[in-house]
């Protein structure tokens, strides 16, 4: 006999809407953090159920794990599962009080001599479970990738600790020293920059950043004709960078990079990469299919998200 108890899927929404074929396929892929996420942001729910799901992925040492970022796999604390608890935080006002703070002694204890965060510890042995192409250092550098969004997340909140201050003169010395930047590293600088404290100097440095992102082509402006721009080196076949990943929201220092025009080309192409189940692909190298399973929906709500900050309409 079926099973018709409380624990049955919620009604299939009507399937006329993005919103509605995201959630149907939310709910039949989803961990519980991303339900909860989804059910906070187009469904009204409150942000309590979705501390109580970050939670699970909480270390003793103040830091996240547990594959929180799919694509590392074990249990142990990492500055990118703490980098994702912390983007977590920040989307449903959270991004505060004694779970920041001990957040911050963690990013303290892991931080490289010069007071920013490597990309991956070194203490990661051959054979823990993570993505093949995630490199690993014996005596890993201080990386911007790894430290310009958090130090951007923490002043965004108004958090102020420490550990913020030798970072944030990292992350100015980082991000004013770029020549041929990485997408990777753009997409970081303008996480640091749209929170940073000194506007003026942020100003100029992302209007310095938008003419090297053009002179670089490293935003597809044509999603039409890709051959035409360079894919990242590390990036898988395709994996290109659009408006869009660089301005997530009009407020963004690096809307001022583009036109409208394209802006708006940028904008019908991540719409219209909304798959039939419903989802948004995961971009880049695959390597496990529970890994890509659990980043779609972590990719489709950051699509929607984006499409709504821009006006569009996802219902």
């Amino acid at each position: 006999m079926a099973d018709t108890g409380a624990s049955a899927l919620p009604p299939t929404p009507p399937p006329h809407s993005a919103v509605a074929r995201a959630e149907r396929f939310v709910w039949l892929t989803a961990r519980v953090l991303e339900r909860r996420l989804f059910a906070h942001h187009f469904r009204g729910a409150t942000a309590d159920p979705v501390e109580t799901a970050l939670d699970a992925y909480r270390n003793e040492d103040g830091g996240y794990g547990h594959a929180l970022e799919p694509d590392l796999r074990d249990p142990v604390s990492r500055p990118p599962h703490t980098a994702r608890a912390l983007r977590v935080l920040d989307a449903v006002g959270r991004c505060a009080g004694q779970r920041v703070e001990r957040m911050c002694r963690y990013l303290t204890s892991v931080s490289t001599a010069d007071g920013a965060l490597p990309a991956v510890r070194p203490s990661r042995r051959d054979d823990d479970p993570a993505a093949p192409f995630v490199k690993v250092e014996d005596d890993p550098p201080s990386a911007l990738l790894a430290t310009g969004p958090v130090v951007g997340l923490l002043h965004r909140n108004e958090v102020w600790h420490a550990w913020l201050f030798r970072a944030t003169d990292f992350c100015w010395q980082a991000v004013e020293s770029l020549e041929e930047p990485h997408p990777d590293e753009i997409e970081a600088a303008v996480a640091f920059l749209d929170s940073a404290p000194d506007r003026p100097r942020a100003q100029a440095a992302a209007d310095r950043l938008g003419r090297l992102v053009r002179a670089h082509r490293l935003a597809a402006l044509e999603p039409d004709a890709l051959d035409g721009y360079p894919v990242g080196p590390g990036h898988a076949p395709g994996e290109h960078r659009f408006p869009h990943d660089y301005a997530r929201t009009p407020r963004s220092l690096a809307r001022a990079w583009f036109t409208d025009d394209e802006m708006a080309r940028s904008l019908d192409h991540l719409a219209a990469q909304q798959q039939e189940d419903g989802g948004w692909p995961v971009r880049g190298r695959h390597w496990s299919p529970t890994a890509t399973m659990e980043a779609r929906p972590v990719a489709t709500i950051e699509a929607l998200r984006t499409l709504r900050s821009h006006g569009r309409p996802v219902g």
